[in-house]
């Protein structure tokens, strides 16, 4: 019955089935949902021809982008000031533009691959695993609601993320949903295949591997010793942060947060000082010093930088009794941090009320911040979700820390989602996490992805913690995303050359 009403009208359905996935990842978190959409998608698919694939593929991705990325209209139009009609606009274009890879992707591999239980059992689950891999680089990268993640942290599919990866997670996920949909085929169309159990086969394989690989310690504390922190959320609402009127209030509420803290490391979010560092009274620089002094701390802050050439730069600077080190962001946001072709998009810059939109990228290798008991691995809001940009501050790198500013999201999904993606790293890594923002979710992330502590959002407040420095690596952060890409295109092949068990019940 329901293969039925979904086959009547395909597009529609894989819009819908987008959509509805979006109940998998952060706030909702239900794992086996995507499982389950994929399942239907893939049945969906599995005997059309490419020009279907790709128009029902492309309606499954932007359903789930459309859906689930509603955030980007809250920045647009809430805090930047852009016309509801724009807004919605800009949003429908990003959401159809990142749904291109997965539709083109399928119907290529499909393609090749006419065989449809091929495509259920092999094709099309890798064939979305590859089309997260190529959103995280296409255009600069959006690889934002990748089905993996869906799986972080409680999935037991989630351990596969030190060995391959997010993107071996999304591998994991839809070749469970591809022998699900090998099954559905089976209660469908009720014929007669005595290999229908290659359905129930895969996935078993597939969850008794992730049990084995639970139990194994990729990395071990540096030491027994702790390391205490407090990481300062502010609460600075953005309408108000880059006004004139609240740039004294501002910078006083973090100095007086930092002045009550007396722990190893204080941290301080994304742009927590709404002022270029140059014209940061000497005064104020000099209270920061004296406390980091005077505790034996080391406070870590993000502020707008500009460079002697003329260069802005949106930073995190290491301030410590004798010395202050600086992160400079390398992968910049298009349309946030910075705009392209500014000749062209300078009259939509012009619309938007988005302070600090003309960032210069930071070196793509920067060493981690030696702080003394910790070495700690920076990296500032958007980069998070890139892993293969994180693990270069890798294996010196002893814990990893995400200054961020999720207000530009306001109450939308935006920020828990940010910060699921957050706990993706934490496991890729083997390392934990401090996460500190503007507005929420700051938090601490152990190095198995799950949150040791939190602030609750949308409140002014101090996180403070007893972390765990870590050493050795995950093969994930030996391999990167190389191993994955590799294991895909292995066993596309294969199943090219093989001559598979089930054959002899195709269709000749």
């Amino acid at each position: 019955m329901l293969a039925q009403t979904l086959e009547k009208r395909p597009v529609r359905s894989g819009f819908i089935l987008g959509a509805i996935t979006v109940l998998g990842f952060a706030p909702s978190s239900v794992f086996l949902i995507p499982i389950l959409t994929c399942a239907l998608l893939f049945f969906l698919l599995h005997e059309e021809t490419a020009k279907k694939i790709f128009l029902i593929s492309f309606s499954f991705s932007f359903g789930l982008l459309i859906a689930g990325t509603s955030w980007i209209y809250v920045s647009l139009h809430d805090f930047g000031g852009m016309h509801p009609v724009l807004a919605i606009f800009a949003t429908i274009l990003l959401s159809a533009t990142f749904a291109l890879p997965p539709a083109i992707i399928q119907a290529l591999l499909a393609k090749v691959v006419p065989s449809p239980h091929r495509r259920l059992l092999v094709i099309l689950p890798i064939g979305l695993a590859l089309s997260d891999w190529c959103r995280g680089w296409f255009l600069t990268g959006f690889p934002w609601l990748s089905i993996g993640y869906s799986q972080i942290p409680i999935s037991p599919l989630s351990n596969y993320a030190p060995v391959l990866g997010i993107y071996g997670v999304s591998l994991a996920c839809a070749c469970c949903s591809g022998s699900l949909g090998y099954l559905f085929k089976y209660l469908a169309t009720k014929e007669i295949n005595p290999n229908w159990k290659v359905g129930l086969i895969m996935p078993t394989l597939i969850l008794c591997l992730s049990i084995a690989l639970a139990p194994i310690k990729w990395t071990e504390k540096i030491s027994q010793k702790s390391t205490t922190v407090s990481l300062l959320q502010g609460n600075i609402a953005q309408n108000v942060k880059w006004t004139p009127e609240w740039l004294s209030k501002t910078m006083m509420i973090y100095l007086d947060m930092v002045r009550q803290e007396k722990t190893d490391l204080i941290l301080l979010p994304e742009t927590a000082i709404p002022l270029l560092s140059t014209n940061v009274p000497e005064w104020y620089w000099r209270a920061l010093r004296e406390h980091a002094q005077k505790n034996d701390s080391h406070i870590l802050l993000g502020i707008p930088e500009k460079s002697e050439e003329g260069k802005f730069y949106n930073s995190v600077l290491h301030i410590s009794s004798d010395k202050t080190n600086r992160y400079r962001k390398h992968h910049l946001v298009p349309f946030g941090d910075y705009f392209p072709m500014r000749s062209i998009t300078s009259v939509l810059l012009n619309a938007l009320s988005m302070p600090m939109s003309n960032f210069s990228s930071g070196a793509a290798n920067q060493k981690p911040f030696d702080l003394g008991k910790q070495i700690l691995g920076v990296d500032i809001c958007y980069e998070d979700a890139f892993g293969e940009e994180i693990i270069r501050q890798l294996p010196e790198a002893t814990v990893l820390a995400n200054f961020t500013n999720d207000a530009w999201w306001g109450e939308s999904f935006g920020p828990q989602q940010h910060l699921q993606i957050a706990q993706a790293r934490s496991i890729e890594t083997g390392r934990e996490l401090l996460r500190v923002t503007n507005t929420g979710v700051t938090a601490v992330i152990n190095h198995r992805g799950h949150i040791i502590t939190r602030l609750p959002q949308f409140s002014e407040n101090v996180l403070r913690a007893e972390i765990y420095g870590r050493k050795g690596i995950t093969p994930y952060s030996q391999w990167g995303n190389l191993a994955f890409v590799l294991l895909s295109f292995i066993i596309i092949l294969l199943s090219l050359k093989s001559r598979p068990y089930w054959s002899k019940t195709e269709k000749r």
